[in-house]
């Protein structure tokens, strides 16, 4: 007969980046630490432990969330994706290729809480969510122009104790249009269907 764990520990799944995980976890365990100590998944660094600097910065849902601050426990049955998920196999994400053609990095230890915070503010934009910088917020204004400003507020949860913060405002900007272009291709490419399909 197996035993049941301990009051203070749940077994718990967690779907990451695509993958399936099962594990008994203390309910105090972070999702950072089930990532790094438990899972060997190091891309996700462990900078301030307070959801300070954004160096843990991981998707959950797509969505940003600090790892430091998300329990385990509370992440299961969620999609999370983390660095080492947001390449499309051997192919960078734009927001990858970006910071790689730009140096949007000097040691590289907030690297990884930079992509995945980029990824998810392109999203949010494209979305039409406005900012704190943000000057028309109305919904019918669409979303505003990816302007350096507007990059920075939404970047501004992440630090980069180097300081490479204009090359990292370049590559999510780059990263930006090309996800527009690639958008701006595929409504095309659903015309053309509707319009053959007719």
């Amino acid at each position: 007969m197996a035993t049941a764990p301990p009051s203070t520990y749940s077994a718990v799944t967690l779907n990451i980046n695509g993958e399936k995980h099962a594990l008994t976890v203390d309910h105090r365990t972070t999702l950072l630490d089930a990532l790094r100590e438990r899972l060997d998944m190091t891309g996700t660094k462990k900078g301030c432990d307070q959801g300070q600097c954004g160096a843990c910065t991981v998707l959950v849902d797509k969505r940003r969330a600090v790892a430091c601050l998300t329990l385990a426990v509370a992440a299961e049955g969620r999609e999370i994706t983390t660095i080492e998920g947001v390449a499309e196999g051997d192919q960078l994400h734009a927001v990858q290729q970006a910071f790689l053609d730009l140096d949007g990095y000097q040691c590289g230890y907030c690297t990884p809480g930079q992509i995945c915070s980029a990824v998810a503010v392109i999203e949010e934009h494209a979305a039409g969510w406005p900012s704190a910088a943000t000057e028309d917020v109305r919904p019918e204004a669409g979303p505003p122009p990816l302007t350096p400003e507007e990059i920075r507020e939404r970047m501004s949860g992440n630090l980069c104790r180097c300081g490479a913060y204009v090359s990292i405002v370049q590559a999510v900007a780059r990263a930006a249009e090309a996800d527009a272009a690639a958008r701006a291709a595929q409504a095309e490419q659903g015309t053309e269907h509707e319009g053959a399909a007719a």
